[in-house]
């Protein structure tokens, strides 16, 4: 064989192995160029559609007609990922309704007797007052008001009180003021149309700063005006205790609670300044009442007396009794939930129990138990919406008037209005009630609702107590074991009844409407409608983003490599120039690297190729 072509055969060899080696797949392989990756997804991914934008390189119609179609499948599929998003991130509920049956539980009964009682310690005041109102009503309206008669000897302490008293009231007037302008109207004027008046008071600040506190109604001027004075006759009490004169007895005719008599260690007293002595029933100062089955004859039944003596008729111009039913270790709101009952009638009250149970977090604003509202509790019991409400207004009346409202709990280190102490805290206090109402103080912003509370829906029914036929009867043995004794029978007592309607109470109850598991499922919908793949197909976009990134990093390299070898190398060393063999400073130049690359080729043993014979004949003729 000539030693040419067995060369040649040698070097075919050697590239077909070094072919075969570089075929060879190795642990980490990476693509050469953008191209390639993509061509390789499309020819191999699972999402439909993609192969089509390799697959038809030929026709250039239908690979644009395809990449169009792909790119906008994959926009639509990810708008609607955006609705799936914004939904879930909104947190929906669903409302559960579940019915339940089980041994209920009775809620609080508070009964007031609607009247406001003259309390010994304020009676000569009150006296006062009701003389200075006589006086007011007949300057205004030509109405001379009948008057008790008392005994108006006083002492000369209480003389000073009254002299007190009539010079505040005369600091806060009762006027009427013309409608469309507030001039004062001027004695002896002509009589003119009563709509073109208004009736009020006048209050005033420190600075003098007058406001005019008018009401379309007389009647509606004449209480609050007699009520603000009433308030402040309260407030100077130093000892609450002092208005505790409770008359259990002479209220509460007959209570009965599933058929068994109620005792005082069933009730709890407390003092409202318009509503007079309210009495609560099961408030938990005792053993809880439960109800074993619905109708009147297991509930709370109550005879009432209404009749109003001694008491302050400005204030309240009712008769009968007022009652509110509410859950336990919650206040009594009487102006908010409470609802009155007539004389001489018996009212029957059926009620229904409904629990409220809401989802908070992110899916409500409501609180658990009210510790994270920014709003004090300044009343004992549990949170609920109406106590943080009136107690943010206590808190905003304490920081701009300097003294609390009497209607309301006493801060600490805080003392009640009084305009002896406090002469421009009803200018305040009316000024400050706007913008509550208007809530410029953010009571109603901040305080939440509670996620979990007790409602009781009422229905009543009202029929005559007691009837003619029995009237006679039943208010003798009223007379002998109450001393019942008034002349207008009917007007005087009244009967209430209050029971539960059914055994069943509601739940309204809420679940979150959109989880992470119908996210997922939703998710996974959208993508089988528009690509139908699956979770695996997800991966091969995040392996094709991988990929992507990796080849673009190692084409950087590879570009930043080739920059630097395809730099210009430094001037060559000059044998004859002698700064080459100076030392130089090590801080003024550092030593220069030099890379060697050293390639070493083995050539084949051509003397090996031929005999031996040959070999040495040519070496000794060689010689």
């Amino acid at each position: 064989m000539p030693e040419g072509e067995k060369m040649r055969q040698c070097k075919q060899e050697e590239e077909q192995q070094q072919q075969k080696e570089e075929e060879r797949e190795g642990l980490i392989e990476f693509y050469s160029s953008y191209q390639e990756l993509f061509q390789f997804f499309c020819s191999n991914t699972t999402i439909h559609g993609a192969i089509r934008l390799v697959c038809s390189k030929k026709n250039k119609m239908k690979t644009a007609f395809w990449s169009v179609l792909f790119f906008l499948t994959f926009g639509l599929m990810y708008w609607q990922f955006g609705i799936l998003y914004r939904e879930y991130f909104s947190y929906p509920v669903n409302l559960n309704l579940n019915l339940n049956s089980d041994r209920l539980t009775f809620p609080a009964v508070t009964l007031c007797t609607l009247n406001p009682y003259r309390y010994s310690a304020i009676r000569k005041q009150l006296d006062k007052l009701d003389q200075i109102t006589q006086q007011t009503l007949l300057d205004l309206y030509d109405y001379n008001m009948s008057l008790p008669q008392r005994d108006w000897s006083t002492s000369s302490s209480q003389r000073r009180s009254t002299r007190s008293l009539l010079h505040h009231v005369q600091r806060h007037p009762l006027r009427r003021q013309k409608r469309d302008n507030l001039v004062n109207l001027p004695e002896n004027s002509p009589s003119v149309d009563k709509n073109d008046w208004k009736i009020g008071f006048v209050l005033c600040s420190e600075d003098n700063d007058c406001f005019h506190q008018a009401y379309s109604s007389g009647v509606d001027a004449v209480r609050e005006w007699y009520s603000f004075h009433y308030i402040n006759i309260l407030a100077q009490v130093p000892d609450a205790k002092a208005l505790d004169e409770s008359d259990f007895e002479n209220f509460i005719y007959a209570c009965r609670f599933n058929e068994a008599t109620c005792d005082k260690a069933n009730y709890t007293h407390f003092h409202h300044p318009l509503y007079g002595n309210c009495y609560t029933f099961n408030d938990n100062s005792s053993s809880v009442w439960t109800s074993s089955m619905p109708g009147i004859n297991n509930g709370l039944s109550l005879v009432v007396r209404t009749e109003q003596n001694d008491f302050i008729p400005l204030l309240s111009t009712v008769t009968g009794a007022r009652v509110m039913v509410h859950d336990q270790n919650e206040p009594a709101f009487m102006d908010d939930g409470g609802f009155n009952v007539r004389p001489g009638i018996e009212t029957s009250i059926s009620m229904r129990k409904e629990m409220t149970v809401r989802l908070g977090g992110s899916y409500s604003d409501c609180t658990e138990d009210g510790s994270d509202v920014p709003v004090q509790n300044l009343y004992s019991s549990r949170y609920t919406e109406q106590v943080c409400i009136r107690s943010c207004f206590q808190l905003n009346m304490v920081e701009r008037c300097g003294c609390a409202y009497y209607f309301y709990p006493l801060p600490d280190g805080a003392e009640y209005c009084d305009y002896t102490k406090h002469k421009a805290w009803g200018y305040c206090y009316y000024k400050l009630l706007a913008e509550f109402k208007a809530d410029v103080l953010g009571c109603f912003h901040k305080c939440r609702k509670p996620c979990k509370m007790t409602e009781y829906q009422l229905s009543a029914g009202y029929s005559r107590w007691p009837s003619a036929v029995s009237e006679d009867w039943v208010f003798y043995m009223l007379s002998q074991q109450n001393k019942y004794n008034i002349t207008s029978k009917r007007n005087g007592v009244a009967k209430v009844n209050i029971f539960f309607e059914e055994w069943n109470y509601k739940t309204n109850g809420e679940s979150p409407a959109f989880t992470v598991v119908t996210l997922l499922s939703q998710l996974g919908n959208q993508w089988s409608l528009w690509f139908g793949s699956s979770v695996l197909s997800v991966m091969e976009l995040a392996e094709l983003v991988l990929d992507f990134i990796a080849i673009t990093i190692i084409l950087a390299f590879r570009r930043f490599r080739t920059r630097q070898k395809q730099s210009p190398p430094g001037p060559p060393l000059n044998s004859q120039d002698n700064t080459a063999f100076q030392d130089e400073a090590p801080a003024l130049s550092a030593p220069h690297r030099f890379t060697v690359e050293a390639v070493v080729t083995t050539l084949p043993s051509y003397n090996s190729l031929e005999p031996r014979g040959s070999n040495r004949d040519g070496e000794v003729g060689h010689e």
